[in-house]
C-alpha cells in the first residue's frame, strides 16, 4: 500500500459523512491528520451524522482531526479552512475534493437553481479549494491532490442521460488532469477516483432510492483505494482518472465480497459493464 500517512495532513471538502468520512477515518488509523470543511454543524433528519460526530469518529480512530463549518463555493469559508490546517497541523499535504451536489434530472426537468448548485459545488469548489491549498502543497514532500470524479465516458448514453451533472463532473476531472500537467514540475500528483459500483450513501438513497443502496458497496472500498494511492509517492501515479476497483487490483486486493452489494453491485455512473472477449 506504499507509504504510511502518518503526520500527513489532508484537507478536505464535506467529510462529515459518506464516502468522505471512510476516507478520513482510514488515513486516521495510519496516523494522519485531518482538516474537512463541511456544512452540517446540527443534526438533519435527511442525513446521518454532523461534523462533530465526524471529528469523534476520526479521532477514534487514532488520528487529529478538525471540522471547519463552512461552504466550498464561499472563498472566505475555504480560506479559513486552509488556515485552520496551518494553525493546527503545520502544512497541507493531500487536498481532497470531495464535496459535490447530485441531481441526475433531465435538461426539461431540472431547474436553473439546481443546475447552479451543481456547477458552483462540483467545478468550481473543486477549483476553489485546489487552488487555494496549492502554495502548501507546493511546499510538501508528499503533495497529492485527489478528486472525486469519473472518467470522461462521451458514450452518447451518458452523455444524454443527465447533461448537467455530467458536465459538473467531467468538469472537476477536467481540471484535475489540468492539475497533473499543470504542476508535474513541482512534484504534486493530481488524479481521479471513481467507484466501480455504487457507493451505499445518504445520496444515493435519497436521490436514486433504497433500491440502490441495497445493490451497493459500502463506502470503504472507496477509503482503501484511496489510502492505496496517497500512500504513494506523487512521482508514481499522476493524471489518472481511476477506479476504485483497480487501485486495488494493484494493490493485490481482488476479493471485494467484504464491501457488500451482492453477487451482482449496479454498477455506478458512467461506469460500462466489461466486454467479455
Amino acid at each position: 500500500m506504499g507509504t504510511s500517512l502518518k503526520g500527513r495532513t489532508i484537507l478536505m471538502s464535506g467529510g462529515s459523512r459518506g464516502i468522505g468520512l471512510a476516507i478520513l477515518t482510514a488515513a486516521a488509523r495510519q496516523g494522519a491528520n485531518a482538516v474537512f470543511l463541511a456544512k452540517t454543524d446540527t443534526p438533519d433528519p435527511r442525513l446521518p451524522g454532523t461534523v462533530h460526530t465526524a471529528v469523534a469518529t476520526i479521532e477514534e480512530a487514532g488520528g487529529s482531526a478538525v471540522a471547519v463549518v463552512g461552504d466550498v463555493r464561499d472563498e472566505a469559508d475555504v480560506e479559513r479552512a486552509v488556515a485552520t490546517a496551518l494553525d493546527r497541523f503545520g502544512g497541507i499535504d493531500i487536498c481532497v475534493n470531495n464535496a459535490s451536489a447530485l441531481d441526475v434530472r433531465s435538461t426539461e426537468e431540472l431547474p436553473l437553481k439546481r443546475f447552479d448548485l451543481m456547477q458552483s459545488v462540483n467545478t468550481r469548489g473543486a477549483f476553489l479549494l485546489t487552488r487555494t491549498c496549492l502554495p502548501y502543497l507546493k511546499r510538501s514532500d508528499h503533495a497529492h491532490i485527489l478528486t472525486l470524479s469519473p472518467p470522461l465516458n462521451l458514450a452518447p448514453r451518458w452523455l444524454g442521460a443527465h447533461p448537467a451533472y455530467t458536465l459538473s463532473k467531467y468538469g472537476m476531472t477536467l481540471l484535475t488532469l489540468g492539475w497533473a500537467a499543470e504542476f508535474a514540475d513541482h512534484g504534486i500528483a493530481a488524479n481521479c477516483l471513481w467507484p466501480q459500483t455504487m457507493i451505499a450513501t445518504a445520496a444515493v438513497t435519497n436521490v436514486l432510492g433504497s433500491e440502490s443502496a441495497s445493490r451497493s458497496r459500502n463506502p470503504e472500498i472507496m477509503a482503501d483505494a484511496a489510502l492505496a494511492l496517497l500512500s504513494r509517492p506523487p512521482h508514481e501515479w499522476t493524471g489518472k482518472t481511476l477506479i476504485d476497483a483497480d487501485v486495488l487490483a494493484q494493490a493485490g486486493i481482488t476479493d471485494l465480497a467484504r464491501y457488500g452489494g451482492g453477487e451482482h453491485p449496479e454498477l455506478d455512473l458512467f461506469v460500462d459493464q466489461p466486454r467479455v472477449e
